[in-house]
């Protein structure tokens, strides 16, 4: 849109909500370059805890936390990330993946959701004194919604697949989130967006913030995780490095959505787009159920800038689960100490998530299709951490058993030693159309989409103007949180 038309009214009452909760909204610019957060909110944040339920976690949600739980002094750093050795990795080129375990909730989607609903609350597009707000989600993103709802006042109700992991449902109902599950696991969104057609049929009381097909999903990406990883770059790259590639998992295309930002930057990196081998939409049109919890599918995201993406990768989920138990149970890290690991890497794999993993092995098969050598540096996103899938790994246990040695070894060559080029395209000008074409399906027939718009997000210009809308919202916040009085 070229233009944000603000509701008076409805914004009048939620400045009375926000001055009455005590709430303080902060910009883009300052979750970009948290640095600049007023001095009083960073004096009122050393005694909040990470994942406490409070408004000012709203200025944590940022790459840049110091990595810890608790508060203190020091709140706020370069962003997080963890390189993987090539013991591990198994390929010359560097891999290198954003951390997202030290945001608020423990995954980057609390700031996807920010994206979404902060813009339509200082618009006065979203009354939280009478609407609610509805998160559908495959997980992560609707407990970032649920979050940033309840720290913003406003009342949420998450619907996800009810076969998700038990730790989502357990968080969701602790914040006081109405939940609503649908059938299905990871791979089910169709069902999903069947139970938000329901919702707008019989209610009158919501606002439907779909990730899908809500801009401001990847207008965050772009400019927070694009610009992390290109400041994460600045800080590791030597004379002869290049900025080779960045893999990231399709989902609801809002992570890849920092490619369109990295490049105007470096205009010759590859973006790579990862999916579950089981479900390969865009590789073979294909579908199917898959266990890479995170990465929901079955569809083209109408936020994708499909024009954008030079690749894609489809990952074995048997891998990605065999890889969680080499990482995570104790005879695989004692094997991974034998191999020549170091203990302090042993310990960080823990940061990545099943999501994550996925993650990891697209950029090892990125590497070896082109060829990278050791002055290349592929960047991806660790989303999320094993904190949120331990359920996921007693299931496993349970039904594998026990974790051996021999099992460990198996994994390590098996899964990362001799992950290949199989199951992944360099897509073509005619190839990346294919897939933009896609989304008439989904989005004209089925969810009330225009195919003429449809047409405008083919060309560059829209994306373009689309990534800028960032600013028009910052001067909103800023002019919210002045009438709301409560900086000093």
């Amino acid at each position: 849109m070229s233009a944000i038309q603000t509701n008076s009214s409805v914004l009048e009452k939620t400045i009375g909500r926000a001055r009455e909760k005590n709430i303080i909204l902060p910009t883009f610019s300052q979750q970009k370059n948290p640095e600049t957060v007023p001095q009083q909110i960073k004096d009122e944040l050393k005694d909040i805890g990470l994942w406490d339920i409070n408004s000012r976690n709203l200025f944590r949600i940022t790459w840049k936390n110091n990595p810890k739980e608790a508060g203190g002094d020091g709140l706020f750093g370069d962003a997080n990330f963890v390189e993987l050795p090539k013991e591990i990795t198994g390929i010359k080129a560097r891999v290198i993946g954003l951390v997202g375990k030290y945001f608020p909730t423990g995954s980057h989607k609390v700031g996807a959701a920010y994206g979404c609903l902060a813009p339509r609350l200082v618009a006065g597009e979203f009354d939280p004194t009478s609407q609610k707000a509805v998160w559908p989600s495959t997980g992560n993103y609707c407990r970032g919604g649920a979050f940033d709802s309840v720290l913003l006042g406003c009342t949420s109700i998450a619907i996800l697949p009810e076969g998700m992991s038990r730790e989502r449902f357990t968080w969701l109902e602790e914040v006081g989130s109405e939940v609503i599950g649908t059938p299905g696991t990871e791979s089910n969104v169709k069902e999903i967006y069947d139970k938000c057609w329901e919702l707008r049929r019989t209610r009158d009381d919501i606002v439907i913030f779909n990730q899908f097909d809500e801009f401001g999903n990847s207008i965050w990406h772009y400019h927070m995780t694009g610009s992390a990883l290109e400041e994460v770059y600045d800080k590791v790259k030597t004379p002869k490095s290049r900025f080779a590639a960045y893999c990231s998992a399709t989902g609801s295309a809002g992570t890849i959505a920092a490619g369109d930002y990295l490049r105007t930057k470096h205009p010759l990196m590859k973006v790579v787009a990862s999916e579950a081998l089981q479900c390969p939409t865009i590789l073979l049109n294909g579908f199917g159920e898959h266990r890479i919890e995170g990465i929901g599918d079955k569809h083209i995201p109408w936020v994708h800038n499909v024009r954008n993406t030079d690749v894609v990768t489809a990952i074995d989920d048997e891998d990605c689960i065999r890889l969680m138990r080499l990482f995570n149970e104790p005879e695989g890290q004692k094997t991974l100490l034998e191999k020549g690991i170091k203990k302090e890497t042993i310990e960080k794999l823990q940061l990545l998530g099943i999501s994550s993993i996925s993650n990891m092995l697209s950029a090892i098969k990125t590497a070896k299709y082109f060829e990278y050598g050791e002055d290349d540096i592929i960047f991806t996103v660790f989303t999320d951490s094993m904190e949120l899938y331990q359920s996921r790994l007693d299931e496993v246990r349970e039904k594998k058993g026990a974790y051996s040695r021999d099992n460990a070894l198996i994994d390590y060559e098996g899964c990362i030693k001799k992950c290949a080029m199989d199951y992944m395209k360099e897509l073509s000008y005619y190839d990346k159309k294919a897939v933009h074409n896609l989304k008439y399906f989904t989005w004209v027939e089925q969810q009330a989409k225009d195919s003429v718009d449809l047409k405008k997000m083919w060309e560059p210009e829209f994306w373009t103007e689309k990534f800028s809308e960032i600013d028009k919202w910052d001067k909103l916040i800023n002019e919210f949180n002045e009438k709301v009085g409560l900086l000093k």
